[in-house]
């Protein structure tokens, strides 16, 4: 028997532990670690903060889902991580000996790294639900007495799709209540150019994104880097090309949402061979930690290198369709090394993502993720709306049922028109 333990439950950690149920053999045990009793759809928490969706209503409780499908759950944070005596120490006391250890963790939000960031500064946040729901709440104050808004995300950050999607939420829930003519906007971006997204574009991101904010009166600022952020006051440096400061920009706001920076949780860091100076686990092909040959990880939490090279460090996303792939193939290579063989899976790494604007969207599939790509594709329409609307409630569906059956890469072939037949 061998005990592989999963350390996270959210959009990798989740289908992972589900997966490689089906994949293990009948005697092997599987744990799931995570300091949060619920699995939370993040892709909803725009809408929770501005008060279309409740918290609860994207949360499903992870122990007894789990339970039906021979899954142990431990409701507790790791303290530390032993790989060489393959141990986890937890903040219940317990010590965990694993086999395979497959860390899905997602980051560690690193508001600390800018001045007076974050929910416990002067911004608000939409990467966890619970931040999502503070949010809501900052969002219900403010509609009473609307003024400036300053939405995006700061220097390092590596996820960009949540931004701007609610930037344009908000505008969509503003002109429903008619005060969006009190609510200037400005959208400050570590992004090179508007609809990079961390991937060099994909398709005509940056002519589609420009013109929707065009389109809802929202200005916007590149190569951004946030200097401080005071209450109501936001101090921006514009970097130029060679990397000095181009302009500074004095910001006024009554909201704020900025992403910050990732970085590998506390119990990873300065963990030699294991992860990178941020605290990101290094994979190969196979999702395999190279150093300690038990590990995989997948998800948020590994290391990629950034695309190209930018006045401002601008990260890499990890969307669905490639954390998809990243556990079908982690859940093959762990199972062959439990019948004696050796990993020969590989992730595709392609992306696809359906960033929803309120009334309408933009969609685009890269195939593979990094340029150049076979598949480069992006498009925008209402049905784009309708279409995240749909997967929020196929995807809690089947995390309520236990159903670890691949999505991303039907719903990409879907919006491309193509079938694996062809």
């Amino acid at each position: 028997m061998a005990h592989i333990v999963v350390l996270g439950a959210g959009l990798g950690g989740v289908p992972m532990a589900l997966e490689m149920r089906n994949k293990a053999r009948s005697e092997d045990q599987i744990t799931v670690i995570c300091d949060n009793p619920t699995f939370n759809f993040t892709p909803s928490n725009p809408w929770v903060a501005v008060d279309w969706r409740a918290a609860d209503q994207i949360k499903v409780e992870l122990a007894p889902m789990f339970k039906k499908k021979r899954i142990d759950f431990i409701h507790a944070s790791a303290e530390a991580l032993d790989p060489k005596k393959n141990t986890l120490s937890l903040s219940d006391g317990q010590t965990i000996n694993y086999d395979y250890l497959v860390i899905a963790t997602g980051p560690d939000l690193a508001f600390d790294e800018v001045e007076g960031l974050g929910p416990d500064g002067h911004t608000v946040s939409i990467c966890t639900t619970d931040h999502a729901d503070h949010a809501r709440k900052k969002w219900l104050e403010f509609v009473e007495d609307p003024g400036p808004i300053v939405v995006g995300a700061a220097q390092g950050a590596s996820c960009y799709g949540p931004a701007y999607e609610f930037a344009m939420i908000m505008d969509t829930d503003l002109r429903k209540r008619k005060i969006r003519d009190k609510v200037p906007m400005t959208y400050v971006t570590a992004e090179p150019y508007i609809g990079h997204l961390g991937l060099g574009g994909v398709g005509d991101t940056k002519g589609i994104l420009e013109s929707e904010m065009r389109n809802r009166h929202i200005n916007w600022i590149t190569n951004a880097r946030v200097k401080k952020v005071m209450d109501g006051q936001m101090i921006v440096e514009e970097m130029g090309e060679d990397g000095a400061v181009k302009a500074t920009h004095d910001l006024p706001f009554k909201h704020s949402m900025m992403l910050p920076a990732f970085r590998g949780i506390k119990p990873l860091m300065g963990q030699e061979g294991l992860v990178n100076p941020r605290g990101f686990v290094t994979v190969d092909k196979h999702q395999r930690n190279q150093a300690y040959p038990n590990i995989f990880s997948v998800g948020v939490c590994i290391a990629i290198p950034p695309v190209g090279s930018t006045p401002v460090p601008v990260g890499v996303p990890k969307t669905g369709f490639m954390i998809e792939s990243m556990v079908r193939a982690t859940s093959h290579n762990i199972r062959a090394l439990l019948d004696g063989k050796e990993p020969q899976h590989e992730g595709s790494w392609n992306a696809v993502c359906l960033a929803d604007f309120g009334d309408g969207g933009v969609a685009f599939v890269a195939m593979p993720q990094i340029p150049p790509r076979n598949v480069n594709w992006a498009s925008e329409g209402k049905w784009v709306h309708l279409g995240k609307i749909a997967f929020e409630k196929f995807f809690l569906g089947k995390v309520r049922r236990g159903v670890s059956e691949p999505f991303f890469e039907k719903m990409a072939l879907d919006m491309l028109g193509i079938t694996k037949s062809k």
